[in-house]
C-alpha cells in the first residue's frame, strides 16, 4: 500500500482522513482527560463536592478519550474492508 497514493487515480481523500483522525487522536486524549478533571471539579465546586465532581469528570473524560479511539478504529476498519475489496476486484478482473 502507498502512502496518500493510488497508482490508478492519486491521493485518496479517505486515507488522508483517517491519517488526519489517527494524529488527532494525540490530541484528543489528554485535552478530554483535562477538561473532563476541571470541569467536574469546577461543577463540583459548585456544588458543594469538588472531589467528587473530579473524579466523576476525568471518568468522563477518560471514557471520551476512549470513544473516540472506538469510532477512529471502526473507521480505520471500514477504510480497510473497502481497500481489500477493491483490490481483490481489480485482481480478479
Amino acid at each position: 500500500m502507498m502512502l496518500f497514493q493510488r497508482k490508478d487515480k492519486g491521493p485518496d481523500p479517505r486515507e488522508r482522513a483517517l491519517w488526519g483522525d489517527l494524529m488527532g487522536l494525540g490530541m484528543v486524549f489528554p485535552i478530554a482527560i483535562a477538561l473532563g478533571f476541571f470541569l467536574g471539579r469546577w461543577v463540583g465546586g459548585k456544588l458543594g463536592h469538588a472531589r467528587a465532581g473530579m473524579w466523576v469528570g476525568l471518568v468522563w473524560g477518560v471514557a471520551t478519550g476512549f470513544w473516540e479511539l472506538y469510532k477512529t478504529t471502526q473507521r480505520l476498519d471500514r477504510y480497510d474492508a473497502a481497500s481489500k475489496k477493491d483490490s481483490d476486484e481489480r485482481h480478479d478482473g
